[in-house]
């Protein structure tokens, strides 16, 4: 005899099938777009059934660089993607009718194995419009293509690409856990009397919060090669660099102090999107990034740093303390620094 789900296991497929018949009509996944003539930005959302946000404003913009507009009659994908995601709300809502195990696995090898073509499909799609550019556009870099990430941050030109899941987007990779969750709990069921209860539930999505929210960590300030995110000037002296990171996990960098300062006073970007903000160490190896809050700053008209804001940041006090009697410089504070 087949053997049958739990109770808590019906109700959690039961579930997926509702949260699945909400994404019908929810933004799937977002790219948003920052750079200074815009301080606002720009959206672009993406449901199952078109695109949405600031389109016309994208499409002009694309049109200069040689890519092709975006239109929801281009996409087959907005026509059929709509019943499909129906239609596994129906299979799920059959799975917890029928009852059975072997149901329950394939329903969720058939919902893994669509994510990962979904998923191919976005790049896909990414790739397509990033390369296939005009070669009678107004503006054309040698080399430069605009294919936004697939998730995470990338900079185009004087743009930052940030893509990542909307609210039903989130609420796939939900019904995806839980569906695991559920698999898991069948296949140990009997054996272990714990994972009954609504312990494990929990632990994904305790997991699934950490994987969201995993700390991004600076990148190098590469000299020659990255550009001053204010100043627009190549870095070419990274000992006074800087670097912000936002709440998303974007990095914008710098060449000198005096410009991240700037770069926060002017409201650039809102202040409660910044996460952190990282000071290249002048003595330490590699040129280290460390917190603002904890680095120990020296200001000395005998620094000379590039865009003249002569402040060098140091993770110890003794090697700032050997360079301040030489270089005639005083303390300061960050807090000081950004008032």
């Amino acid at each position: 005899m087949e053997k049958k789900l739990t109770g808590l296991n019906r109700l959690l497929v039961l579930l997926c099938a509702i949260a699945l018949l909400l994404v019908l009509f929810i933004p799937i996944w977002r790219i948003d777009l920052d750079a200074p003539q815009y301080p606002e930005g720009l959206h672009l959302n993406i449901s199952a059934n078109g695109i949405s946000g600031n389109v016309d404003i994208i499409n002009g913009l694309n049109h200069y660089i040689g890519m092709k507009t975006l239109h929801n009659s281009d996409f087959i994908e907005f026509t059929i993607l709509p019943y499909i995601i129906a239609l596994y709300a129906f299979l799920f809502i059959a799975i917890a009718i029928v009852n059975r195990r072997k149901l329950l696995n394939t329903g969720f090898l058939l919902f893994v194995l669509f994510g990962i073509i979904a998923m191919i499909d976005f790049w896909r799609w990414e790739y397509n419009y990033g390369h296939n550019l005009n070669p009678d556009a107004a503006i054309i870099v040698p080399g430069m293509y605009y294919q936004p990430p697939l998730i995470g941050f990338k900079q185009l030109l004087n743009f930052g690409a940030f893509s990542i899941p909307d609210i039903g987007g989130w609420i796939f990779i939900g019904v995806g856990a839980i569906l695991l969750y559920c698999v898991i709990n069948e296949f140990r069921k009997g054996k272990n009397k714990w994972i009954s209860t609504g312990i494990p539930v929990v632990t994904v999505f305790f997991l699934l919060i950490c994987c969201s929210s995993c700390t991004a960590i600076p990148e190098p300030i590469i000299t020659g090669v990255d550009q001053c995110c204010y100043c627009r000037m190549v870095v070419s002296d990274p000992r006074f660099g800087a670097e912000i990171i936002t709440v998303k996990g974007k990095k914008y960098k710098f060449d000198d102090i005096h410009c991240v300062l700037s770069f926060i006073h002017q409201q650039v970007i809102k202040p409660i999107e910044i996460k952190e903000v990282y000071l290249v160490d002048y003595a330490g190896a590699g040129h280290a990034l460390i917190q603002s809050t904890t680095s120990l700053l020296l200001q000395s008209e005998a620094f000379k740093s590039p865009m003249n804001g002569n402040i060098a940041a140091f993770s110890e006090k003794v090697k700032m303390d050997q360079l301040m009697e030489a270089y005639k410089g005083s303390s300061v504070s960050w807090n000081q620094l950004i008032k």
